[in-house]
């Protein structure tokens, strides 16, 4: 009976949230209105959603997805091509649980993991 899901995250300033996934992750905004305070990106067949915590410390955000992709690859190499800065123990690599997957951080530490089954 469940269809699908659809994170909520934490951001405290919402143009720097738009202009890095934007911008840099090549998600699209979307919805009919620009809700204050709130922000929806989607890119293929995912949606994230952003509310505004303007007293977020990023220090003490364990805000996490982990997003599945068929072209794990790929898209490292194109984050890499961009000069997006890959988490520094996230790194692409095969883990033991059968995944190749590398992480990063958002601009409020909002930790985005990429992963493809092997």
């Amino acid at each position: 009976m469940l269809t699908d899901i659809n994170p909520k995250l934490p951001m405290r300033d919402k143009a720097a949230t738009r202009d890095f996934y934007v911008n840099k992750l090549e998600f699209r905004e979307f919805g009919s209105a620009d809700y204050d305070g709130y922000l929806m990106v989607e890119k293929d067949n995912i949606q994230l959603h952003f509310f505004e915590f303007k007293e977020l410390d990023p220090k003490e955000n364990y805000g996490q997805v982990y997003i599945r992709t068929d072209q794990i690859d790929q898209l490292y190499q194109r984050m890499l091509d961009k000069q997006l800065s890959i988490h520094p123990n996230g790194h692409l690599q095969t883990k033991p649980w059968g995944q190749r997957e590398f992480s990063m951080l958002d601009p409020d530490n909002n930790l985005l993991t990429f992963g493809q089954a092997i």
